[in-house]
Parts: C-alpha cells; sequence; structure tokens
C-alpha cells in the first residue's frame, strides 16, 4: 500500500540533527522506526538524493517521503460478517461478537477477526496486524478500533500508549458492590499458570475504574473504564476484589448459584458460558480532523438477556 507522497522543507532549528531525527519531528504521525526503514529502503529523497538515516542534515533542503508499507500479514480473507459500528476513510470500529478470536494463532488460524477484515477490506494486509489497535478477549463482546492507514495506525496506537482513547465497557459481576471505586494493582503473568494474568508486586501499573449501575441480590451490574490496558485487566481486578465476572471459568472458578435465586435466574447463569463482559464505548480525538469521536454500542444479547433474569429473580424476592 502507498499513501500520498508527502513534501516538506527542513526547518532551521533541525539543522544538525540526524536525518532519521529530523524526520520524526517533521513526521509525527509515524513512528521513527518506520520512517528509518523507508530511508534505508529509497523512499526519500532530500533535495533530490538518497541519505543515510544517521546523515546530518542542514536546514532548508527539501524531503520528499513516499509512504509504503511492507504486506505484514499473511493470513487468509474468509468471508466472515462484520457489524460496522462507525467508518470513515482513516478508521473502522467493529462491533465483534462473543466467540469471535482477533489474531490468528496455535489452533486459530482460520475464523478469526482478521480473516473477516483481510476479505472485506484487503488493503489492511499491508497494515501491522492488518490494522487492528487493540484487542479483545475471545469471549468479550464489544467494539474494537481498526486503522485503515499507516498514519491512522501509528497515530492511534500512540493515543492508546499515551490514554488518550477512552475505553468503556459493562460488566456483571458475582456479589454486591456498594458503589463505584478504583482498583489500582499492578498485573504481571501469573507464575504458575502461563495462561493467565495476575495480580502481582513488580507488574506493570493497571488501574481500572467502576461506578455501580444495578445492585441485585447477589450480583451487580457495572459500568467499567480502563485507564491503562493490561491483558484480563477487568477479569483479573475483579477476581481479586473477590467479586469475580459471572460466567468467567478462568478467573471465577466454578458457577456459583445464590440461594433462594429463581429457577429462571438459575437456568440464566448455567447458560451464560463466557464472562459477562461488553466494550460499549469508545471515545477518540480522530487522527486527521482531532475532532472528538464516540462510538457507542448496546450490550450483546446474551448480556441483555441475563440482566433481565437478575432484574425479575430481583422483583420476585421483594
Amino acid at each position: 500500500m502507498t499513501e500520498e507522497t508527502l513534501e516538506q522543507t527542513i526547518p532551521a532549528e533541525l539543522a544538525g540533527r540526524r536525518l532519521d531525527q529530523a524526520m520524526a519531528r517533521m513526521f509525527p504521525q509515524y513512528s521513527r522506526s518506520r520512517l528509518k526503514t523507508w530511508i534505508l529502503g529509497g523512499s526519500v529523497l532530500v533535495d533530490g538524493l538518497t541519505l543515510r538515516p544517521k546523515d546530518t542534515v542542514a536546514g532548508g533542503e527539501t524531503v520528499i517521503l513516499q509512504p509504503t508499507a511492507e504486506r505484514s500479514v499473511t493470513s487468509q480473507p474468509e468471508p466472515i460478517d462484520l457489524e460496522i459500528a462507525y467508518e470513515d476513510n482513516a478508521l473502522l470500529v467493529i462491533n465483534k461478537p462473543a466467540g469471535l478470536v482477533v489474531h490468528p494463532g496455535a489452533g486459530n488460524i482460520h475464523g478469526t477477526l482478521m480473516n473477516g477484515l483481510l476479505y472485506h477490506y484487503p488493503e489492511l494486509a499491508d497494515l501491522p496486524r492488518a490494522g487492528i489497535v487493540h484487542r479483545l478477549d475471545k469471549e468479550t463482546s464489544g467494539l474494537l478500533m481498526v486503522a485503515r492507514t499507516l498514519s491512522s495506525h501509528t497515530a492511534m496506537v500512540r493515543k492508546l500508549a499515551d490514554r488518550d482513547i477512552s475505553r468503556r465497557y459493562e460488566a456483571i459481576c458475582a456479589g454486591t458492590l456498594t458503589g463505584g471505586g478504583k482498583i489500582d494493582a499492578p498485573i504481571r503473568r501469573h507464575p504458575v499458570d502461563r495462561l493467565r494474568m495476575a495480580v502481582q508486586e513488580g507488574g506493570k501499573p493497571a488501574v481500572t475504574h467502576y461506578r455501580l449501575i444495578t445492585r441485585f441480590a447477589a450480583h451487580t451490574h457495572v459500568s467499567v473504564k480502563l485507564e491503562t490496558g493490561r491483558t484480563h485487566q477487568i477479569r483479573v481486578h475483579f477476581a481479586w476484589r473477590r467479586h469475580a465476572l459471572v460466567g468467567d471459568s478462568v478467573y471465577g472458578g466454578r458457577l456459583a448459584i445464590p440461594a433462594g435465586a429463581s429457577d429462571e435466574l438459575r437456568d440464566a447463569l448455567r447458560a451464560f458460558r463466557r464472562q459477562a463482559l461488553c466494550a460499549t464505548s469508545l471515545e477518540f480525538a480522530h487522527p486527521e480532523t482531532d475532532k472528538t469521536v464516540s462510538v457507542v454500542a448496546e450490550p450483546a444479547a446474551d448480556f441483555t438477556q441475563l440482566l433481565a433474569a437478575l432484574a425479575a429473580d430481583n422483583g420476585m424476592r421483594r
């Protein structure tokens, strides 16, 4: 994939800098490592000449940059239906169903979100991870961002790292919370079970904010906002607080049916076979216009049905 050719004059204040350093200041929409690759590959001309990344600039030279991308995705396109919650020339937001794996991996080389993206948007094969900016666990439903250009991908990955993308979720956890709060506890890979994460000293900082939506007899419906984005963060944090998400067999253990639950609720809890977690909101500054974009999705149908069963059970207990 090739983007529009860019041309700039090196400002005088960058005189004496390495070419790659100067270009990182002139073209902040691209990472320095990517710019270095383009310089080495001959995609950058300085006054009509190809230079090395370490060559010093004097200021006033004309730089012509032809952004290109090497094909970085080898997955096969597959006709998988995708629900598009937002789309423009720079970005997509997908409303991912529960059960859909985001990236191909061992045991999941077909039938993933990436395979579907490559079928509907073949040009994404030229972007890292087919443009996918962040991920959701297989059994988490909801909104996921995909960039459609190199510059948008770089910008949104940077915004994510700088915590400039607001991500909100809805969850149903075991137990009754009395109000909102913040969980600030570091997360790292479990020392024994390498497939799990755990709250541990020496882990990466992880902060989760939550507020109460509805308190039921033995469960709580909460709104969650991520300040950081560690693997399984919401699931790990709530389980650590002894309020594991409903249906989370990895961090919540065996299903617990509360005493006195109605038959309807018992059946609904047994039928809910995934973590009760939906990504319901994304808000960010658009990488090209800088205007605020807010994308909202209703929780998945199975999540809504579980909420209805909890509400009906609550009503019967009064």
